[in-house]
């Protein structure tokens, strides 16, 4: 959005420098034109700001459109104020994802800029006080982390109508729906600035919103009241001590009023019994 030029100009740097990968880059502007654009970059201009996940699906569309027939086997997604500490960080993150097929997507470890604050809020999985041990995962940290091309476009990429938040819950719902696991790379670390999501003003709404939306589209029915209950009495927990009570309460009303006009793809009880082994029951 043309808003952080700066961080603009160190995130592309960082990504320019890396070595033993072979790159096609896709400048994004959402809702504007880029006025920061690395040399033989694509860049997509568009109109109005559609949101993050949608702004993300016309960037790799566009690369999808430049590249035929010869497609890349991955899609890298890098906000605009994250960077990559050292030259080998993508050649790395590849080199995991070889190192499990299994997974659809690797996730790094997202730190501070001092290479080790690490918010609960950036480790894709329960225990999160442990931000440094790898292993499988089943939700995914948007802003940083890689996913298998053909696996992206058979599952129709991220969540657009989500606009902002929970997007990658909600693809990494689908991928295990579809038979794959994600991966935390917590050896290979990448930075952003440690900020609060509540420097957002519609946090709060889009937040209580998107969790009805991933719950109807991909949980079976008898676990959707369930999740919901749970992340209620959480959410609360959290406004009586940071505040957002009826911006919650308003995105709550409106993911609920829009519920039916989603798609429901519920995941089988297999995949449900799958999240569980893994350590996290579709109830949390």
């Amino acid at each position: 959005m043309n808003d952080r030029p700066e961080q603009e100009r160190a995130a592309q740097a960082t990504l320019m420098s890396q070595q033993g990968v072979d790159l096609r880059i896709c400048v994004v502007g959402n809702g504007c034109v880029p006025d920061i654009v690395p040399a033989g970059a694509l860049t997509v201009a568009l109109e109005t700001n559609i949101g993050i996940p949608g702004g993300r699906n016309a960037g790799a569309q566009a690369l999808a459109e430049a590249s035929r027939p010869d497609q890349a086997s991955y899609l890298f997604f890098l906000d605009n104020d994250a960077v990559l500490p050292t030259d080998d960080a993508l050649a790395r993150l590849i080199a995991e994802a070889y190192q499990h097929p299994e997974a659809a997507y690797v996730q790094p470890r997202l730190t501070g800029p001092d290479d080790v604050t690490t918010p609960r809020r950036w480790v894709p999985r329960l225990r999160a006080g442990e931000p440094g041990r790898p292993g499988t995962i089943t939700t995914m940290t948007e802003g940083v982390v890689l996913v298998r091309r053909n696996v992206f476009d058979a599952l129709g990429g991220w969540g657009a109508s989500l606009f902002l938040y929970h997007e990658g819950l909600d693809l990494a719902c689908r991928c295990w729906a579809a038979g794959w696991t994600g991966w935390y790379a917590a050896d290979l670390r990448m930075h952003h600035p440690v900020t609060s999501p509540t420097r957002h003003a519609p946090f709060h709404r889009l937040a209580a919103r998107n969790r009805i939306t991933v719950a109807y589209r991909n949980l079976p029915r008898s676990l959707i009241p369930l999740y919901l209950g749970n992340w209620a009495v959480i959410t609360l927990a959290r406004l009586l001590r940071h505040g957002g009570t009826h911006e919650s309460v308003r995105g709550m009303r409106e993911g609920w009023a829009l519920r039916h006009a989603q798609t429901r793809r519920p995941m089988s009880w297999q995949t449900v019994w799958r999240l569980t082994a893994a350590g996290r029951p579709p109830i949390i």
